[in-house]
């Protein structure tokens, strides 16, 4: 590495791959530009924080449902299996017919297809199964958007 100064390598290193992209005049543009939506407002990809917190407030929904009516509130982990069947459903639902659970409505968000429009009840059904599994949400692309909005073809944005 002669003539190369190291504390830039591990500058670039630690900074991450975008940054040393960026440091070599690659252009990424804003979240979304690549899928044609706008840089800010209506129909721009959901921020992340409005996105945890509308998990947040669907989750506790559908745990206060699983808790009051279906399970045996002896048995704390029976709360928790209906909670997440309680959810998959209400996701199902609420996506699947008008593109948005109570915590995005409340939060101003809406799952749409890539092509634009609302996303068809089957890929709604398998977004939501996929969601569920905890692990495809957790694998982004640079878009913001989760293995289960990928492979469904759908995106959150800012209704």
């Amino acid at each position: 590495m002669e003539g190369v100064d190291k504390r830039q390598a591990i500058g670039s290193w630690l900074s991450g791959p975008r940054a040393a992209a960026q440091d070599m005049g690659v252009d990424f543009g804003y979240r979304g530009e690549r899928l044609g939506l706008p840089e800010e407002g209506t129909g721009a990809i959901a921020p992340l924080g409005r996105r945890v917190a509308a998990l947040f407030i669907d989750w506790g929904l559908c745990m206060l449902i699983a808790y009051g009516l279906l399970a045996n509130q002896d048995d704390p982990a029976s709360i928790s299996n209906w909670t997440l069947l309680v959810f998959v459903i209400m996701a199902i639902l609420t996506v699947g017919t008008i593109g948005m659970t109570p915590g995005k409505r409340l939060l101003g968000l809406r799952v749409v297809a890539l092509g634009g429009g609302g996303l068809p009840f089957l890929r709604a059904a398998m977004r939501s199964v996929l969601l569920a599994l905890a692990i495809p949400p957790l694998i982004w692309d640079r878009d913001s958007r989760g293995l289960h909005d990928r492979l469904t073809h759908a995106v959150q944005v800012r209704a």
